[in-house]
């Protein structure tokens, strides 16, 4: 919003070269309006107006852009400049992007580091994919037990400006493992003659860096912190993880779920800066799969055909039942998957839920039932109506124990529950649905007078 309310305004000043005024009219601005007034600008403008910003305030404001604002900057920014804003950035954040990077560019970028820089980079690129260890830190605050309040607060003053939270202190034995922690507020209000041992808590919870990443969303729900630590395989102290890093962690794995459940394979970035063959790549999967699956309705149908010709009404409801048990078996399958998600629910709650749903789909299914069994009614006589009110209580009931079963199956097979998604339970629903629709058809109508075809 901000970008394009001051856009012509900034593009005028590029364009009279009035590069010291534009400076002095973004600096005044906060980072991420900044990183929105960028991102709103095409390759040329964007790179000309990040050269003129300051070298620390380039760092922020890189480290709000989306990935492929970034991919775009790093490929028009000379090398100089890029070694700069690399080297300025958290070590947690510059994981972040290096791993959204190609191998290649990113074995390039990590040369342009310095020796320390590149060691941290390293070996925080060196822990599995979607694990704590890559949205961690190292750049904590520790302390010794036996120190006093007047020299921790003076180790503070000497190192404080490099690391990215104070909130908490972590206290660490000679060989690096964690004995506990103390608060910033505690070291403010007690005397500074005062020992660290009288102030050291017990860590609430302490993260280990192979863990996957959803483990850190569910702790600091939890424990309610604005920083966790982390440790490696030997016990010792390898980082911290702070809430904000987690924030960002919560929004793309909803935004994974979200794109997942209606069959897309999740996009890196912006909808707005993707890529065409991105946004066709990973849409076509799913699409082409399900043509395949859909052929099942087709062939369902088409061992009914003598049954169609006979009562031609029957394929006027056939929408109206596979839609309404697609939606169904879609409702249970995205209740089931968030739940899962957040840990409310887990495999051992199977049975417990498949008795719940039965229940609720049942009631579902048989209030959706007199609706339809009056317009069967009056659009083909009871028989008709009688199918059509039986068919949609079992349909809406076998769809939606599907669409609850699912994510449990993937789940326990180790897959991501979200896969079962929209398409694929509505598509099953679709098949399931053809084959009970004309199955109860065939049997009611087969014992009863054909009923007069209407309309």
């Amino acid at each position: 919003m901000i970008g394009r309310l001051i856009g012509p305004e900034l593009e005028e000043m590029i364009e009279a070269r009035a590069f010291h005024d534009l400076r002095d009219v973004l600096i005044e601005f906060p980072v991420a309006d900044i990183a929105e007034i960028l991102g709103d600008l095409d390759a040329d403008r964007q790179a000309i107006l990040f050269r003129i910003l300051p070298s620390d305030l380039a760092a922020e404001v890189f480290d709000h852009l989306d990935v492929e604002n970034q991919r775009r900057l790093l490929r028009a920014l000379g090398t100089e400049q890029v070694a700069q804003i690399l080297n300025d950035l958290p070590p947690d954040d510059r994981t972040n992007i290096l791993e959204e990077l190609p191998a290649q560019m990113t074995q390039q970028l990590l040369t342009l580091l310095s020796p320390d820089e590149q060691r941290i980079a390293r070996t925080l690129l060196g822990f599995p994919e979607d694990s704590i260890g890559r949205r961690m830190t190292p750049e904590y605050v520790s302390i010794q037990r036996h120190w006093s309040i007047a020299e921790v607060l003076a180790h503070l003053r000497r190192v404080g400006r490099d690391r990215e939270t104070l909130n908490q202190l972590f206290v660490i034995d000679a060989q690096g493992h964690l004995e506990g922690e103390v608060r910033l507020r505690d070291l403010v209000v007690h005397e500074l003659n005062q020992p660290v041992a009288d102030l050291i808590e017990p860590p609430q919870c302490v993260l280990r860096a192979t863990d996957d990443q959803e483990s850190a969303v569910a702790a600091f729900k939890k424990y309610d912190r604005t920083t966790l630590p982390v440790v490696d395989s030997r016990n010792l102290l390898a980082g911290v993880v702070t809430v904000d890093d987690v924030l960002d962690l919560a929004e793309e794995e909803a935004t994974e779920d979200i794109h997942k459940s209606v069959g897309i394979q999740p996009l890196v970035g912006s909808l707005l800066h993707a890529r065409f063959s991105d946004l066709y790549s990973r849409r076509i999967g799913w699409l082409v799969l399900l043509v395949f699956v859909n052929l099942l309705s087709g062939a369902g149908i088409a061992l009914h055909e003598g049954l169609i010709e006979s009562v031609v009404a029957l394929v006027f409801f056939l929408p109206l039942l596979i839609g309404s048990g697609g939606n169904a078996g879609a409702q249970a399958a995205t209740l089931v998957v968030r739940g899962l998600a957040l840990g409310e629910v887990r495999t051992r709650d199977y049975p417990r839920l498949a008795l719940r749903e039965m229940m609720v789909s049942l009631l579902l299914g048989l209030s959706m039932a007199w609706a339809v069994f009056l317009l069967g009614w009056w659009r083909s006589g009871p028989a008709v109506a009688w199918a059509v009110s039986l068919a949609m209580v079992s349909i809406v009931f076998i769809a939606s124990l599907v669409g609850m079963t699912l994510p449990f199956i993937l789940n326990r097979l180790r897959l991501d529950p979200a896969t079962a998604s929209a398409p694929l339970v509505t598509s099953l629903a679709d098949i399931f649905g053809v084959l009970i629709y004309f199955a109860i058809a065939k049997a009611i109508l087969g014992l009863s007078h054909p009923p007069p075809v209407v309309g």
